[in-house]
């Protein structure tokens, strides 16, 4: 039997961080294209996308951009790319879908609740604001909610699904929305085998520790047994630990600049690619195989695979 291989997510650039924070995260169309398929050159099979405007870097959905991003990055490498239905925060629900619609992508991010996303503290911290959009911007996240009603998901799912042929990445930020997960998966919303990431360390969510990991995954093993693909995505400092600690445990991991802005203490990653590489390097360390593109495409049941 083959041994089982590790799959590397990484996500490129979010809605979380804003350009004055690292002069490397990528927001301009040519950056996201470029880091994207570097990322997939080191060794990340699955590309998590967001795009921003190209002017001012702030989170967008414009499904042009979109379309012309995922094209070519399609061109440049054979990564798997899932499409945020998340974008950001402050979009609506159909501003937040009218590029996966448009694209009809293999696989899509999917939030599976509602929830309090806090960036407001990022707003706190002395900063040469680039632009005049960003510290506002952080600042609203203290009275808004990030929305993903149970109606909402069994839209998304709908439409992109009988649409589209689209899976889902499922993002839990908290053990109570791996319930959620299982209630639609009893109700026959969610068919196939799912594929989880635990989202751990955004304020409104479940903290970032080995111990709250062991429980995320210990409360998933209750509701789902083995049928189910499960990842960890940390935000921060503790990224490249707890994605160690994931992939000892058989799960898979993501990276990347939308998650975390460090490669270590007062040192700025300086693109996605070193991330995808850093984590490259601590599996081998492990005798830990990572999947190709071809092999997610089969384990994640997606229509090209």
């Amino acid at each position: 039997m083959a041994a089982r291989t590790t799959i590397i997510t990484c996500a490129i650039t979010g809605s979380i961080h804003t350009p004055s924070m690292s002069p490397y995260l990528p927001y301009r169309e040519e950056d996201i294209i470029a880091q994207s398929i570097a990322a997939a050159l080191a060794g990340a099979s699955v590309l998590h996308l967001h795009v921003r405007d190209p002017e001012t870097g702030q989170p967008s959905a414009d499904p042009t951009l979109f379309a012309r991003v995922v094209a070519r990055i399609r061109a440049g490498c054979d990564a798997v790319i899932s499409v945020t239905t998340g974008g950001s925060a402050q979009m609506s629900l159909d501003e937040r879908l009218a590029a996966p619609l448009a694209i009809c992508p293999d696989l899509c991010s999917l939030n599976l609740g509602s929830m309090n996303f806090g960036l407001f503290p990022m707003a706190e911290k002395a900063r040469d604001w680039q632009f005049d959009w960003e510290k506002p911007f952080l600042e609203r996240s203290k009275d808004a909610i990030f929305r993903n009603t149970f109606a909402d998901m069994e839209r998304i799912i709908g439409l992109l699904g009988e649409r589209c042929g689209t899976r889902f990445e499922f993002e839990a930020y908290d053990s109570g929305q791996l319930y959620n997960l299982a209630y639609m998966l009893d109700k026959k919303i969610v068919t196939g085998t799912p594929f989880v990431q635990f989202v751990m360390g955004i304020l409104g969510g479940i903290g970032a520790s080995v111990e709250n990991l062991v429980f995320m995954k210990d409360t998933a093993t209750r509701l789902f047994g083995d049928a189910i693909e499960w990842s960890v995505l940390p935000a921060g400092r503790a990224q490249m630990r707890l994605c160690t600690v994931a992939a000892v445990m058989g799960g898979n991991v993501r990276v990347g600049l939308e998650d975390n802005l460090w490669s270590g203490p007062g040192a700025l990653s300086t693109s996605n690619a070193e991330q995808v590489e850093a984590i490259q390097q601590l599996l081998g360390t492990l005798f830990l195989e990572t999947a190709s593109p071809d092999q997610v495409r089969q384990r994640l049941e997606l229509k090209r695979g």
